[in-house]
Protein backbone atom coordinates (compact mmCIF):
# COMPACT_ATOMS: atom_id res chain seq x y z
CA UNK A 1 0.00 0.00 0.00
CA UNK A 2 1.44 3.51 -0.97
CA UNK A 3 0.88 5.82 1.92
CA UNK A 4 1.79 9.62 2.17
CA UNK A 5 1.40 11.93 4.58
CA UNK A 6 1.51 15.53 4.46
CA UNK A 7 5.54 15.67 5.39
CA UNK A 8 5.80 13.18 2.19
CA UNK A 9 3.40 14.89 -0.14
CA UNK A 10 5.24 18.20 -1.03
CA UNK A 11 8.89 18.10 -1.84
CA UNK A 12 11.44 19.76 0.50
CA UNK A 13 11.74 23.90 -0.79
CA UNK A 14 15.17 24.06 -2.97
CA UNK A 15 15.67 20.17 -3.08
CA UNK A 16 17.68 20.32 -6.51
CA UNK A 17 19.33 23.17 -5.48
CA UNK A 18 20.73 21.57 -2.23
CA UNK A 19 21.33 18.63 -3.33
CA UNK A 20 23.53 20.03 -6.91
CA UNK A 21 26.76 19.79 -4.71
CA UNK A 22 26.52 16.34 -3.83
CA UNK A 23 25.48 15.86 -7.38
CA UNK A 24 28.77 16.98 -8.31
CA UNK A 25 30.85 15.14 -5.73
CA UNK A 26 29.29 11.79 -6.60
CA UNK A 27 29.39 12.65 -10.48
CA UNK A 28 32.85 12.93 -9.93
CA UNK A 29 33.30 9.77 -8.48
CA UNK A 30 31.71 8.07 -10.73
CA UNK A 31 33.74 9.27 -13.08
CA UNK A 32 37.02 8.54 -11.15
CA UNK A 33 35.37 4.74 -10.98
CA UNK A 34 33.95 3.73 -14.25
CA UNK A 35 35.57 1.98 -17.14
CA UNK A 36 35.04 2.34 -20.69
CA UNK A 37 33.68 -0.73 -22.07
CA UNK A 38 32.21 -1.90 -25.22
CA UNK A 39 29.32 -4.14 -25.46
CA UNK A 40 30.13 -5.58 -28.57
CA UNK A 41 33.35 -7.36 -27.29
CA UNK A 42 31.17 -9.66 -24.55
CA UNK A 43 28.65 -10.80 -27.49
CA UNK A 44 29.70 -14.23 -29.20
CA UNK A 45 29.27 -13.14 -32.83
CA UNK A 46 31.25 -16.85 -33.97
CA UNK A 47 28.17 -18.60 -33.08
CA UNK A 48 25.58 -16.91 -34.74
CA UNK A 49 23.90 -17.58 -37.97
CA UNK A 50 21.40 -15.80 -40.33
CA UNK A 51 17.74 -15.57 -38.96
CA UNK A 52 15.03 -16.59 -41.56
CA UNK A 53 13.65 -13.49 -43.58
CA UNK A 54 14.07 -11.53 -45.96
CA UNK A 55 17.85 -12.14 -46.62
CA UNK A 56 17.16 -16.15 -46.29
CA UNK A 57 18.42 -17.57 -42.96
CA UNK A 58 17.39 -20.41 -40.46
CA UNK A 59 14.06 -20.80 -38.66
CA UNK A 60 14.44 -20.11 -35.13
CA UNK A 61 13.35 -23.25 -33.15
CA UNK A 62 13.73 -23.66 -29.00
CA UNK A 63 16.03 -26.63 -29.27
CA UNK A 64 18.73 -23.99 -30.34
CA UNK A 65 19.73 -22.56 -27.13
CA UNK A 66 20.92 -24.68 -24.04
CA UNK A 67 20.52 -22.26 -21.36
CA UNK A 68 18.27 -23.12 -18.55
CA UNK A 69 14.36 -21.72 -19.42
CA UNK A 70 14.81 -19.24 -15.98
CA UNK A 71 17.85 -17.87 -17.27
CA UNK A 72 16.36 -17.69 -20.36
CA UNK A 73 13.15 -15.67 -18.88
CA UNK A 74 15.25 -13.54 -16.55
CA UNK A 75 17.45 -12.52 -19.83
CA UNK A 76 14.70 -10.92 -21.43
CA UNK A 77 12.94 -9.39 -18.43
CA UNK A 78 16.23 -7.50 -18.19
CA UNK A 79 16.56 -7.09 -21.93
CA UNK A 80 13.06 -5.77 -21.91
CA UNK A 81 13.20 -3.53 -18.90
CA UNK A 82 16.31 -2.12 -20.73
CA UNK A 83 14.56 -1.13 -23.91
CA UNK A 84 12.13 0.95 -21.74
CA UNK A 85 14.81 3.37 -21.30
CA UNK A 86 13.78 6.42 -23.28
CA UNK A 87 10.94 6.66 -20.70
CA UNK A 88 13.15 6.06 -17.99
CA UNK A 89 15.21 8.89 -19.36
CA UNK A 90 12.40 11.77 -19.41
CA UNK A 91 11.23 10.42 -16.42
CA UNK A 92 14.31 11.41 -14.42
CA UNK A 93 15.39 14.25 -16.85
CA UNK A 94 12.24 15.91 -15.94
CA UNK A 95 12.67 15.37 -12.23
CA UNK A 96 16.28 16.45 -11.78
CA UNK A 97 16.78 18.48 -14.79
CA UNK A 98 18.92 19.29 -17.89
CA UNK A 99 21.29 21.93 -16.33
CA UNK A 100 24.62 21.82 -14.45
CA UNK A 101 25.74 18.68 -12.66
CA UNK A 102 22.20 17.01 -12.34
CA UNK A 103 22.08 17.28 -16.57
CA UNK A 104 25.63 16.02 -16.92
CA UNK A 105 24.32 13.24 -14.61
CA UNK A 106 21.39 11.93 -16.36
CA UNK A 107 22.84 12.51 -19.81
CA UNK A 108 25.66 10.01 -18.46
CA UNK A 109 23.61 7.78 -16.43
CA UNK A 110 21.13 7.31 -20.17
CA UNK A 111 24.37 6.36 -22.36
CA UNK A 112 25.98 3.80 -19.92
CA UNK A 113 22.84 2.57 -19.09
CA UNK A 114 22.20 2.11 -23.15
CA UNK A 115 25.14 -0.24 -23.56
CA UNK A 116 23.22 -3.08 -21.43
CA UNK A 117 20.44 -3.55 -23.80
CA UNK A 118 23.21 -3.69 -27.13
CA UNK A 119 25.09 -6.39 -25.34
CA UNK A 120 22.17 -8.41 -23.60
CA UNK A 121 20.12 -8.39 -27.10
CA UNK A 122 22.90 -9.03 -29.21
CA UNK A 123 23.83 -11.95 -26.97
CA UNK A 124 20.49 -13.52 -27.22
CA UNK A 125 20.27 -12.97 -31.19
CA UNK A 126 23.84 -14.75 -31.65
CA UNK A 127 23.06 -17.77 -29.32
CA UNK A 128 19.43 -18.27 -30.68
CA UNK A 129 18.36 -18.18 -27.28
CA UNK A 130 15.12 -16.46 -27.87
CA UNK A 131 12.75 -16.30 -31.13
CA UNK A 132 13.36 -12.62 -32.29
CA UNK A 133 9.81 -12.27 -33.67
CA UNK A 134 8.19 -12.67 -30.55
CA UNK A 135 11.02 -10.67 -28.49
CA UNK A 136 10.51 -7.71 -31.12
CA UNK A 137 7.03 -7.75 -30.38
CA UNK A 138 7.25 -7.34 -26.64
CA UNK A 139 9.42 -4.63 -27.14
CA UNK A 140 7.12 -2.48 -29.82
CA UNK A 141 4.27 -3.24 -26.98
CA UNK A 142 6.46 -2.30 -24.26
CA UNK A 143 8.19 0.79 -25.34
CA UNK A 144 5.12 1.89 -27.23
CA UNK A 145 3.44 1.72 -23.39
CA UNK A 146 6.25 3.53 -22.09
CA UNK A 147 6.91 3.96 -18.52
CA UNK A 148 5.89 6.87 -15.90
CA UNK A 149 6.33 7.08 -11.83
CA UNK A 150 3.77 7.47 -9.78
CA UNK A 151 6.76 8.79 -7.01
CA UNK A 152 5.49 12.35 -5.36
CA UNK A 153 8.32 13.93 -5.92
CA UNK A 154 12.00 13.73 -6.19
CA UNK A 155 13.48 12.23 -2.86
CA UNK A 156 10.92 9.54 -4.03
CA UNK A 157 12.56 9.24 -6.84
CA UNK A 158 16.00 8.77 -5.35
CA UNK A 159 14.71 6.19 -3.27
CA UNK A 160 13.21 4.69 -5.32
CA UNK A 161 16.33 4.63 -8.10
CA UNK A 162 18.46 3.59 -5.32
CA UNK A 163 16.38 0.87 -4.51
CA UNK A 164 16.15 -0.55 -8.18
CA UNK A 165 19.61 -0.04 -9.24
CA UNK A 166 20.67 -3.04 -6.40
CA UNK A 167 17.91 -4.84 -7.43
CA UNK A 168 19.23 -4.98 -11.06
CA UNK A 169 22.90 -5.26 -10.05
CA UNK A 170 21.77 -8.68 -8.33
CA UNK A 171 19.26 -9.94 -10.53
CA UNK A 172 21.89 -9.37 -13.76
CA UNK A 173 24.82 -11.00 -12.00
CA UNK A 174 22.41 -14.00 -10.55
CA UNK A 175 21.07 -13.94 -14.11
CA UNK A 176 25.00 -14.64 -15.45
CA UNK A 177 25.16 -17.66 -12.44
CA UNK A 178 22.37 -19.52 -13.59
CA UNK A 179 23.04 -19.04 -17.24
CA UNK A 180 25.77 -22.08 -17.22
CA UNK A 181 27.62 -19.80 -19.85
CA UNK A 182 30.88 -18.37 -18.84
CA UNK A 183 30.25 -15.83 -22.14
CA UNK A 184 26.96 -15.09 -20.48
CA UNK A 185 28.25 -14.62 -16.93
CA UNK A 186 31.32 -12.39 -18.18
CA UNK A 187 28.34 -10.01 -19.41
CA UNK A 188 25.99 -9.75 -17.19
CA UNK A 189 28.88 -9.08 -14.32
CA UNK A 190 29.83 -6.20 -16.42
CA UNK A 191 26.33 -4.90 -16.90
CA UNK A 192 26.52 -5.19 -13.44
CA UNK A 193 29.26 -3.38 -12.40
CA UNK A 194 27.64 -0.73 -14.01
CA UNK A 195 24.59 -1.11 -12.18
CA UNK A 196 26.78 -1.14 -8.78
CA UNK A 197 28.10 2.09 -9.28
CA UNK A 198 24.65 3.68 -10.31
CA UNK A 199 23.46 2.29 -6.90
CA UNK A 200 26.22 3.47 -5.27
CA UNK A 201 25.62 7.40 -7.01
CA UNK A 202 22.04 7.77 -5.88
CA UNK A 203 22.86 6.03 -2.32
CA UNK A 204 25.22 8.82 -1.86
CA UNK A 205 22.25 11.12 -2.86
CA UNK A 206 19.85 9.33 -0.83
CA UNK A 207 22.22 9.99 2.76
CA UNK A 208 22.28 13.76 1.58
CA UNK A 209 18.93 13.58 1.66
CA UNK A 210 18.24 11.71 5.53
CA UNK A 211 21.22 14.69 6.67
CA UNK A 212 19.15 17.32 5.03
CA UNK A 213 15.09 16.59 5.68
CA UNK A 214 15.53 12.93 7.45
CA UNK A 215 11.56 13.03 8.02
CA UNK A 216 10.84 13.65 4.78
CA UNK A 217 13.43 11.46 3.57
CA UNK A 218 12.20 8.31 5.57
CA UNK A 219 8.66 8.95 4.63
CA UNK A 220 10.07 9.25 0.92
CA UNK A 221 12.18 5.67 1.65
CA UNK A 222 8.97 4.00 3.39
CA UNK A 223 6.44 4.45 0.95
CA UNK A 224 9.06 3.11 -2.12
CA UNK A 225 10.30 -0.24 0.23
CA UNK A 226 6.16 -0.78 0.59
CA UNK A 227 5.20 0.21 -2.93
CA UNK A 228 8.07 -1.63 -5.08
CA UNK A 229 7.75 -2.68 -8.28
CA UNK A 230 10.45 -3.17 -11.04
CA UNK A 231 10.12 -0.79 -13.75
CA UNK A 232 9.80 -4.02 -15.90
CA UNK A 233 6.53 -4.96 -13.95
CA UNK A 234 4.37 -4.09 -17.82
CA UNK A 235 6.43 -6.69 -19.94
CA UNK A 236 4.16 -9.16 -21.46
CA UNK A 237 3.98 -12.31 -19.56
CA UNK A 238 5.71 -10.61 -16.48
CA UNK A 239 3.83 -12.37 -14.01
CA UNK A 240 4.99 -15.91 -15.41
CA UNK A 241 8.59 -15.12 -16.21
CA UNK A 242 8.94 -13.36 -12.55
CA UNK A 243 7.67 -16.97 -11.11
CA UNK A 244 10.56 -18.95 -13.08
CA UNK A 245 13.13 -16.62 -11.97
CA UNK A 246 11.76 -16.75 -8.55
CA UNK A 247 11.79 -20.80 -8.18
CA UNK A 248 15.18 -20.62 -9.63
CA UNK A 249 16.90 -18.72 -7.37
CA UNK A 250 17.61 -15.70 -9.40
CA UNK A 251 15.67 -12.91 -8.01
CA UNK A 252 13.01 -13.58 -5.59
CA UNK A 253 11.65 -12.13 -1.61
CA UNK A 254 14.56 -13.87 0.10
CA UNK A 255 17.13 -12.22 -2.08
CA UNK A 256 14.87 -9.05 -2.16
CA UNK A 257 15.34 -8.71 1.19
CA UNK A 258 18.61 -9.79 2.41
CA UNK A 259 20.45 -8.43 -0.65
CA UNK A 260 18.45 -5.41 -1.55
CA UNK A 261 16.45 -4.00 1.16
CA UNK A 262 18.59 -4.64 4.60
CA UNK A 263 22.01 -3.61 2.52
CA UNK A 264 20.72 -0.42 1.62
CA UNK A 265 18.39 0.04 5.14
CA UNK A 266 21.31 -0.17 6.83
CA UNK A 267 24.12 1.82 4.72
CA UNK A 268 21.90 4.97 5.49
CA UNK A 269 20.86 3.67 9.34
CA UNK A 270 16.95 4.04 8.67
CA UNK A 271 15.75 1.96 10.79
CA UNK A 272 18.18 3.24 14.00
CA UNK A 273 18.28 6.84 12.95
CA UNK A 274 18.07 8.99 15.96
CA UNK A 275 17.41 12.46 14.32
CA UNK A 276 13.57 11.62 13.16
CA UNK A 277 10.65 14.10 14.47
CA UNK A 278 7.24 12.63 15.34
CA UNK A 279 6.39 12.15 11.38
CA UNK A 280 9.68 10.66 10.32
CA UNK A 281 9.08 7.86 13.70
CA UNK A 282 5.64 7.19 12.31
CA UNK A 283 7.15 6.25 8.81
CA UNK A 284 9.86 4.41 10.37
CA UNK A 285 7.41 2.18 12.39
CA UNK A 286 5.79 1.81 9.33
CA UNK A 287 8.67 0.27 7.42
CA UNK A 288 9.62 -1.84 10.53
CA UNK A 289 5.88 -3.35 10.58
CA UNK A 290 6.12 -4.29 6.82
CA UNK A 291 9.61 -5.41 7.03
CA UNK A 292 7.88 -8.05 9.86
CA UNK A 293 5.20 -8.84 7.21
CA UNK A 294 7.96 -9.77 4.55
CA UNK A 295 9.38 -12.02 6.68
CA UNK A 296 5.93 -14.43 6.62
CA UNK A 297 5.84 -13.63 3.10
CA UNK A 298 9.76 -15.15 2.37
CA UNK A 299 8.47 -18.25 4.12
CA UNK A 300 5.27 -18.36 2.88
CA UNK A 301 7.13 -18.31 -0.40
CA UNK A 302 9.86 -20.75 0.12
CA UNK A 303 7.12 -23.29 1.31
CA UNK A 304 5.90 -22.65 -2.08
CA UNK A 305 9.22 -23.37 -3.83
CA UNK A 306 9.47 -26.63 -1.70
CA UNK A 307 6.13 -28.36 -2.68
CA UNK A 308 6.47 -27.17 -6.42
CA UNK A 309 10.04 -28.79 -6.15
CA UNK A 310 8.33 -32.21 -4.31
CA UNK A 311 5.84 -32.22 -6.80
CA UNK A 312 8.39 -31.95 -10.00
CA UNK A 313 10.55 -34.77 -7.97
CA UNK A 314 7.47 -36.89 -7.93
CA UNK A 315 6.39 -36.96 -11.43
CA UNK A 316 10.27 -37.79 -12.36
CA UNK A 317 10.15 -40.57 -10.21
CA UNK A 318 6.56 -41.91 -11.90
CA UNK A 319 7.68 -41.06 -15.31
CA UNK A 320 8.34 -44.33 -17.40
CA UNK A 321 11.89 -45.69 -17.79
CA UNK A 322 13.03 -44.44 -21.08
CA UNK A 323 10.26 -41.36 -21.71
CA UNK A 324 12.24 -38.47 -22.61
CA UNK A 325 12.34 -35.34 -20.31
CA UNK A 326 9.64 -32.92 -19.95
Amino acid sequence: MHTTTAVGSTPPKGWLHELEPIVAQQLEQHLERAREWFPHSYVPWSQGTDFDGPLGGQAWDPSQSALPPAARASLIVNLLTEDNLPSYHHEIATTFGRDGAWGTWVHRWTAEEDRHSAAIRAYLHSTRAVDPVALERMRMSLVGTGFSTDQPHGLHTIAYVALQELATRVSHRNTGHQSGDPICDRMMARIATDENLHMVFYRGLLGASFEAWPDQTMRALTDTVTSFRMPGHAIPGFDRMSLAIAYAGIYNLRIHRDDVLRPLLRSVDALHRTDLGPEGQRARDELASFLSTLDDAVVRQEERIEQRRQRRAQRQELRPLGRASA
